[in-house]
């Protein structure tokens, strides 16, 4: 734990006796925040150059991002006051609007650049959306004041937005939130609302059932999903009273939170799974979002115990420096947290979580007394088919874990290739207690063929089903491995996984098809590393011959230095093999091989003897079955 560089009010645990925050200490953060960015604004007060490497944007898209997200923290702090703002936020945000807008376009000190395509530095179309909505919430205390000339200059911006192409993925919402806000003020017309069907249309395609949408036409299910693709449709219907919009995309993201609920930690920890995660806090968006709106499964202090718990999280280990400014990581600074569009001011998008403060103080997000997270219940699995993904969560070490079997970062038109591979999608697993390893060091909870010395990558992945029961689940997918040097893939080699859960243990199955002579398969399992509090245990079943531990010294998101458990095995043709794998903090924890009693395998089929309880698991290949029960 670090101590905070900004002041908060004293801890409450009479009504909020998880957390100890309250309203009160939401208001301060956002103050600190804020006030530790405007340090590094021009003197025209369009740009906050904060300090760091530049994104692949440039600096003077960096300086206008930092204006933009921060204007969002500062639009939802005065707009939840009802307008009150002792520390003149607005004013600033004003002033910023007048000079960055009076030459858009010019390489000056204020000027900000235009929006463009994004495959032509479009970054500026992701800002428009921070900037249209800091408008639109404010905007008895802000727009209704300006001018005449920089309103009319404020309009011809941002309507670069709508005329310009963006990434194919949740990035149609920016233009969809400009056009939301320039039809509040009434400067609607047919490029607004051609702006805002193609989103609305787009939505319709990308929604994949159970509260889950795609982020794009792929399968990337991450948290884009609260911060953005729940979060930008829920907002415009709640700001502009469209009843129609609002039960339709309110009802997704009540369904969204009945499994998004359950994806944070006790400590209060998001899942670290998923790219652009130096948005931190903003994982509670949805949560926030959901308790404004009424559209949430959850009780007003289930919900206040969730965000305020993922705000402490990161405040109380460093998100936000001796300077107050949030950094490029997690914790803090962590570069292998990072894509190459992340600049200094990439973190501020962590403002979304802010939304929070649009319930007033006497909201029950704010007046009842927290209760537990879903985390702190009982242990929990469930399985989420359409992304196809696995939750599972223990009560006795807090730690929520997701097997993915459905999310990977691989767009339709791309080919496979092992410079594909993510860490942050393409591993088996994830934790609110992990992080994957770095790309250059072993790939932990992966599968691997080794060929000819070089090892295999999971890249787009194939879900195959998933389903749970009382006390277990099960999850499933098949991939293509392909190979960085040497032949890319080798001919009908493929690898199914099938993931069943209960407790705190994962049995992971796999079938190898295929291999040719002089291949290896190889299993790892939870990275881990000192100051970790975790431990990662990995057990052969079955078709494993080795074992041994290897190194990732350039550690994880939670330690600075890590190891893994491997194991590793000689396969030709088809191999099955079995193994139980466990992630866990409680302490005297018994050892993986108390758990099983004992496996037989038939041919394809694998049955578990699971020791104490008398059930058993079988999962069966050719065609895929998974059951669990007593006998």
């Amino acid at each position: 734990m670090t101590s905070l560089p900004f002041q908060l009010p004293r801890e409450d645990r009479a009504t909020s006796p998880y957390t100890g925050y309250t309203r009160a200490h939401w208001e301060a953060a956002a103050d600190g925040l804020l006030d530790a960015a405007w340090k590094w604004a021009t003197p025209g007060r369009a740009l906050l150059d904060l300090p760091g490497r530049p994104s692949g944007s440039g600096v003077r898209s960096d300086g206008l991002e930092g204006y933009a997200r921060t204007f969002l923290t500062a639009a939802f702090r005065v707009a939840g006051a009802r307008g009150e703002d002792p520390h003149n936020w607005l004013e600033r945000y004003a002033d910023g609007l007048t000079s960055g807008t009076r030459t858009a376009g010019r390489d000056d000190a204020e000027s900000w650049p235009l929006i463009q395509d994004h495959t032509v530095f479009g970054q500026p179309m992701v800002e428009s959306a921070s900037v249209a909505i800091g408008l639109r919430l404010t905007r008895p205390w802000l727009w209704d004041r300006l001018d005449p000339g920089t309103r009319d200059r404020a309009e011809e911006w941002l309507r670069g937005a709508l005329r310009h192409t963006p990434a194919p993925n949740n990035w149609y919402l920016f233009p969809f939130s400009v056009a939301g806000f320039l039809e509040s003020v009434g400067r609607g017309d047919a490029e607004t609302a051609r702006a805002r069907q193609r989103a609305l249309d787009l939505l319709e395609v990308w929604y994949r059932g159970e509260g889950w949408y795609a982020d794009g036409d792929g399968r990337a299910f991450d948290h884009y999903n609260g911060w953005a693709l729940h979060l930008y449709p829920v907002l415009d219907a709640y700001l502009s009273g469209d009843a129609e919009l609002s039960a339709h995309h309110g009802a997704r993201l009540r369904e969204h939170l009945e499994s998004f609920s359950l994806m944070f930690g006790a400590d209060g920890a998001p899942l670290h799974f998923g790219r652009s995660l130096t948005y931190r806090f903003a994982a509670g968006a949805a949560v926030g979002m959901g308790a404004v709106s009424g559209h949430t499964p959850l009780a007003p202090g289930v919900s206040r115990r969730l965000v305020s718990g993922a705000l402490r999280y990161f405040l109380e280990r460093g998100s936000a420096g001796e300077d107050g400014l949030l950094s490029l990581g997690w914790h803090g600074p962590h570069d292998a947290t990072l894509q190459t569009y992340s600049g200094p001011a990439s973190p501020y998008w962590a403002s979304k979580a802010f939304v929070a403060l649009l319930a007033p103080a006497e909201h029950p997000l704010w007046t009842a007394d927290e209760e537990p997270a879903p985390s702190e219940g009982p242990d929990r699995v469930l399985s989420l088919p359409s992304p196809g993904l696995l939750v599972q969560s223990t009560r006795a070490d807090g730690i929520v874990r997701l097997h993915n079997h459905g999310s990977d970062h691989v767009r339709p038109h791309e080919g496979e290739s092992a410079g594909l591979s993510d860490p942050l999608y393409a591993r088996l697993a994830y934790s609110t207690a992990t992080g994957p390893t770095a790309p250059a060091n072993t790939a932990d909870n992966h599968l691997s063929v080794r060929v000819g010395g070089f090892r295999s990558s999971r890249v787009r992945i194939r879900p195959l089903g998933a389903g749970h029961g009382d006390g277990w689940g099960w999850a499933a997918s098949w991939h293509t491995p392909v190979f960085a040097g040497g032949p890319p893939t080798v001919p009908g080699l493929r690898v199914e996984s099938v993931t069943v859960v209960r407790g705190r243990y994962e049995l992971r199955v796999h079938r190898v098809l295929g291999a040719p002579a002089g291949a290896r398969a190889e299993e790892t399992g939870w990275a881990t590393g000192a100051p970790d509090r975790v431990c990662s245990a990995l057990l052969g079943l079955h078709g494993w011959t080795e074992r041994e531990e290897v190194r990732a010294p350039q550690g994880t998101a939670f330690a600075r230095w890590a190891a893994l458990p491997r194991l590793g095995a000689d396969v030709e043709g088809t191999g099955i093999f079995a193994a139980l794998a466990t992630l866990t903090a409680e302490p005297d924890a018994a050892p993986l091989a108390s758990a099983v009693s004992g496996v037989d395998v038939d041919g394809e089929t694998v049955v578990v003897r699971w020791a104490g309880d008398g059930t058993t698991t079988r999962v069966a290949f050719a065609p895929l079955e998974v059951t669990h029960g007593l006998g």
